[in-house]
């Protein structure tokens, strides 16, 4: 890796740069950028203002979560510009249209009405539970989260939601990559689950897929040495 590297590192819903602190200060040597959506509404939105601040540069980029379906759109949009991608406890199918889709709708729009009625903390406590490793139950990694998401006000957690219940089909951008690519999936995500990360490696010769033990959903916070260790190595080769 160069000193000119650039890492994109794009966070996921409702988090912001502290989800990526500790790959940040692990790769100290690149210029690492994470974004910050505002109360953009869609994932092509997402990806077009990252692209357009960051203009004419080549980008390693790693997407967790929502940020992961951000990246392959940005993939779509200028796959001349991706040098590299790691994609981290994501997705790439649109929502269902059947029951699977309305129950994640409703799931989605039951959590925005706590927020507003509770705030963006009563919302977090619930929502988190369901994102990390039962073991990280309120530990500081789990009061860290819950804190990260506490900053975020409710009109961008209305937006973000949005943007995944309209999500792309990144089905085709996968299957199309021919750069070096980054697949890693906590163990126990319940949410974005190893078998879709299988899947997703299979869709992409060549790619690399990195089973992280003992962490949910939120990987880079819940076990950063050992994402740390994989976006090393996906830096280097």
């Amino acid at each position: 890796m160069t000193a000119r590297t650039t890492v994109v590192m794009l966070p996921g819903l409702l988090c912001d740069d502290e989800v990526w602190q500790a790959q940040r200060a692990a790769l100290a040597d690149a210029h690492c950028v994470v974004p910050d959506y505002g109360t953009l509404a869609s994932i092509t939105t997402m990806a077009t203002r990252v692209l357009a601040e960051l203009p004419g540069q080549q980008l390693c980029v790693a997407g967790h979560s929502m940020g992961g379906r951000v990246a392959l759109e940005m993939a779509r949009l200028a796959p001349e510009r991706i040098a590299k991608l790691a994609l981290l406890d994501t997705g790439l199918t649109p929502r269902p249209e059947d029951a699977t889709g309305l129950a994640e709708q409703r799931q989605r729009l039951e959590l925005l009405a706590v927020a507003r009625a509770q705030g963006m903390g009563a919302m977090a406590q619930r929502w988190v539970r369901g994102m990390v490793h039962p073991d990280q139950i309120d530990t500081p990694v789990f009061k860290a989260i819950v804190a990260m998401v506490e900053r975020k006000t409710p009109d961008i957690y209305q937006a973000q939601i949005q943007a995944l219940l309209e999500r792309p089909d990144a089905r085709p951008v996968l299957s199309r990559l021919r750069c070096p690519t980054l697949l890693l999936c906590g163990r126990q995500d319940n949410w974005s689950p190893l078998s879709r990360h299988e899947q997703m490696h299979a869709m992409v010769p060549g790619s690399e897929l990195v089973v992280v033990e003992d962490s949910g959903h939120m990987t880079t916070m819940e076990q950063p040495a050992a994402v740390n260790a994989a976006l090393r190595r996906w830096i280097d080769a």
